[in-house]
């Protein structure tokens, strides 16, 4: 080969392995045959039923808009939504953490039981049983920031089609379960996490994908579970934290949550 053949062929090979992963990501096709349990307009109409600033009732926070995205049983993202008008309506954060918490409740429920975000609080702090499981699974950031952003939250949104991984130990994330199963998972972000735990609920009851079989929780199955006490201790081992409005009484009266007082 000579010399201008090879520095042209060094040239390519340069330029190619100096392509942005963000671009690559962005050209991934979606997977064949790829299932979903929700398509943007269903995820997007009932999201904006679910939350104050857009005519829905009031889940105990700050009543901000928010963000949601489900994923499949495989993890790869199906939809992605806002309740806004636009993108910056909501926490625009938000939009990623919404993805990762529905990854992590698909990744951590189990056909035969389910297993809320919130109820992963617990574990996760210093001497739990899942001590260090927030950071055992990083989120694909060329997958979160591929594309443009003016399409983000569409039905063309650059998640969808993508796994986007990541672990949220907080409330927000709820498995999916319809007649034949698990279907994959919901996230909901934006506000407190104990109003996106509300707000999760009654999105997953309103898509009619809430016919989940068991969980840690008691008599609710993946409710949230408001035990933690003084000390931070969690006496069920699956608690969460309040937080500071009224979600945790919205959560009882929704059947979403359960006061330490009934945790057996």
């Amino acid at each position: 080969m000579s010399k201008p053949s090879v520095m042209a062929t060094v040239a390519i090979l340069a330029a190619a392995c100096a392509i942005p992963q963000c671009a690559i990501a962005q050209e991934q096709p979606r997977p064949a045959g790829m299932t979903c349990p929700v398509d943007h307009d269903q995820l997007a109409d009932i999201l904006k039923k679910s939350v104050k600033p857009s005519g829905g009732p009031s889940n105990g926070g700050l009543d901000n808009n928010e963000w949601a995205a489900v994923v499949n049983r495989q993890g790869v993202v199906c939809a992605v939504a806002y309740s806004g008008n636009t993108a910056d309506d909501q926490w625009l954060g938000s939009r990623a953490i919404a993805a990762e918490k529905a990854n992590t409740a698909n990744a951590f429920s189990l056909k035969n039981k389910a297993m809320a975000t919130a109820n992963l609080y617990a574990g996760a702090q210093p001497g739990g049983f899942l001590f260090g499981a927030g950071l055992g699974n990083p989120p694909s950031l060329e997958v979160i920031y591929a594309g443009s952003p003016d399409d983000f939250g569409t039905a063309h949104d650059p998640m969808v089609g993508k796994p986007v991984g990541g672990t949220i130990v907080f409330g927000g994330g709820l498995a999916l379960y319809g007649s034949n199963g698990i279907a994959g998972a919901l996230g909901v972000s934006g506000d407190s996490s104990c109003a996106d735990h509300n707000v999760a609920w009654r999105v997953r009851h309103f898509l009619g994908l809430d016919h989940v079989p068991a969980g840690v929780s008691p008599n609710m199955k993946d409710a949230i579970i408001y035990d933690i006490g003084p000390d931070g201790k969690s006496p069920s081992g699956f608690g969460h934290p309040k937080c500071n409005g009224k979600e945790d009484q919205i959560a009882v009266d929704l059947g979403a949550g359960v006061s330490g007082s009934v945790v057996r």
